[in-house]
Parts: structure tokens; C-alpha cells; sequence
């Protein structure tokens, strides 16, 4: 296997299951209703905002893996629409499943040569830091989603916990 398609496995497995540290992102959210995706912790993002996050550089660059202009601006990153009920976290999710997958597809049919090439300009670097960047950065984050799902899980019910 060549290693654009280890970090198009790599994202797989960080979103969906069988990765290293045996924690993903789908399972993690499986019972996190809209009312804790958005509930707010202390000055942490919600849970919701970060799932938002993660979905939004995966986005950008699969856009530019498609032969599109990157367009990402990090102060949009965090711009998540309000949600306001289940449709919307819903959608935010199945948005997040369909992106990564979409994602790990373009990553996973890149020849090796190209991980080497300058990602759009050069204060970016190359392919390879850019894709095995975003699996990082799935990781991080989802590392914060578990810490705030367990805040929020713990404190349901009890006022003024968090």
C-alpha cells in the first residue's frame, strides 16, 4: 500500500473505526443528542462547533484534491450555522461522514510522487503534510470532543455544572 492510501486508511479509521487508539469520531457521537452537541462548557467550543471544525479544513482541501482553488479562511472555521434540533446535527453529521469518505477517496488514488508536490503555495508546504495534517488534526479535536461529551454527559441535570 502506498502512502497516500495509509493516510486515506488513517482518516478512514479516525472517522469511522480501527484506528490505533480505538476511538472514532462516529462512534464517539452516537449518543450525543443536539441539546449536548450544543451545549456550552466553561469557554470551550461545543461539541457541534468542533465537529463543524474538523469537517470544515477536510472540506477545503478536498476541494483542491478535485482539481478546485483552496478556499478556506481559518476565521470561517469555526462558523458553525446555529442548530437548533436534530435535523441539523443530523445533517452536520451525515455532511461530516460523506466529506471524509469522499476525502479519503482522493487522498487514497494520489501516486506517491505527488505527496512530495507544494500544496497550493508554499507557506502550506507539501501534499503530505497537508493530508497527514488533517488526520492530526481530526485527532486533536476529536480528543476534546470526548473530554466535553464526558463534561456534558456527567453535568445533564444538574444546574449550573458547567
Amino acid at each position: 500500500m502506498n502512502t497516500a492510501a495509509q493516510i486515506a486508511k488513517h482518516l478512514r479509521d479516525v472517522h469511522f473505526g480501527g484506528n490505533w487508539t480505538s476511538v472514532n469520531l462516529k462512534d464517539t457521537l452516537t449518543d450525543v443528542t443536539w441539546q449536548e452537541a450544543v451545549m456550552k462548557v466553561h469557554s470551550f467550543n461545543t461539541i457541534a462547533v468542533l465537529v463543524f471544525h474538523i469537517n470544515y479544513y477536510i472540506s477545503a482541501v478536498r476541494k483542491v484534491l478535485e482539481g478546485g482553488p483552496l478556499e478556506a479562511k481559518d476565521a470561517l472555521s469555526f462558523a458553525l450555522p446555529p442548530i437548533t434540533g436534530p435535523e441539523e446535527w443530523e445533517q452536520l453529521q451525515e455532511k461530516t461522514w460523506a466529506d471524509a469518505e469522499a476525502f479519503a477517496i482522493l487522498a487514497g488514488r494520489l501516486p506517491d510522487e505527488q505527496l512530495d508536490v507544494l500544496f497550493v503555495k508554499e507557506p502550506y508546504g507539501n501534499y503530505y503534510r497537508n493530508l497527514q495534517g488533517i488526520v492530526e488534526h481530526t485527532h486533536y479535536h476529536l480528543g476534546q470532543i470526548v473530554l466535553i461529551k464526558k463534561i456534558v454527559q456527567s453535568a445533564e441535570g444538574l444546574p449550573d455544572t458547567v
